[in-house]
């Protein structure tokens, strides 16, 4: 695991997670092109701490019919020689265009872990539709999903978490907005209960600040805030983040 970290942080220059959760829309950037994320964080004498964020997205916009993206991101740290984040997550997603502007299908797929959550491994395949809502605000977009996902999970001590396989409903809202050309804030809202246990649900919250610093090169500062209603024992019921780093695009 280590290793594999520790190559993909080398190969993409030491890049962060997640690059960006501006809603993607068709037309925006028409042919491929791609975005790096680096956060590094080393301390020593009256600290010691080392921390590795790394994510890269590469995109091929049609310019009229579709946009597929695939994204790879990781993280690895520790805090006085103790490991305190391990984790690594590879996402890719295809938004079809149903109508000109407002409809459109989505399918996707996902592959993760994430040893402080005891997520051996966790994968899922989905799909849904997504609605292109009111712009509330001058230079806004906002949008709303719908749609479910399969998922199995398997935990790296099964005799206490055993695996899961499950059915859930894929909801979420995404609005930004440009404060200029260059520079932009957008929200997210992802809402994933059972189909067959309402209760038993995941909730994730995610505020965006990303701000031009010189042509390609951006300043990002994020705020996440996770729940999971039921999580497997010994894994807390939240998670809160907060980032700073830089995203390149190219």
């Amino acid at each position: 695991m280590k290793f594999l970290l520790l190559i993909t942080l080398i190969t993409t220059q030491y890049v962060f997670a997640l690059v960006s959760i501006a809603p993607v829309e068709i037309g925006d950037k028409p042919g491929f092109s791609s975005t790096i994320e680096a956060a590094l964080e080393t301390k020593r004498g009256n600290t010691d701490t080392d921390s590795y964020k790394a994510s890269a997205r590469t995109t091929y916009d049609s310019s009229q019919s579709y946009v597929t993206w695939a994204e790879v991101s990781g993280a690895y740290g520790k805090a006085s020689g103790e490991e305190n984040t391990n984790k690594l997550f590879l996402h890719t997603r295809y938004i079809h265009a149903i109508t000109d502007k407002t409809l459109r299908a989505e399918a996707f797929g996902q592959l993760q872990n994430d040893k402080f959550k005891q997520i051996n491994s966790r994968a899922l395949i989905g799909g849904g539709v997504r609605f292109k809502l009111f712009d509330l605000l001058q230079n806004g977009k906002g949008y709303f999903g719908i749609g479910a996902f399969y998922e199995n999970i398997r935990y790296e001590d099964e005799l206490i978490n055993p695996s899961e396989d499950n059915l859930r409903l894929n909801s979420y809202f995404a609005y930004s907005v440009d404060i200029n050309k260059n520079s932009s804030i957008a929200y997210t809202l992802y809402y994933q209960p059972k189909i067959d246990r309402l209760n038993d649900d995941v909730q994730s919250h995610e505020v965006e600040l990303k701000l031009s610093v010189y042509e390609n090169v951006f300043l990002k500062f994020s705020l996440s805030y996770d729940t999971d209603s039921k999580p497997p024992i010994g894994v807390a019921k939240y998670d809160f983040t907060q980032n700073t780093s830089f995203i390149f695009n190219f």
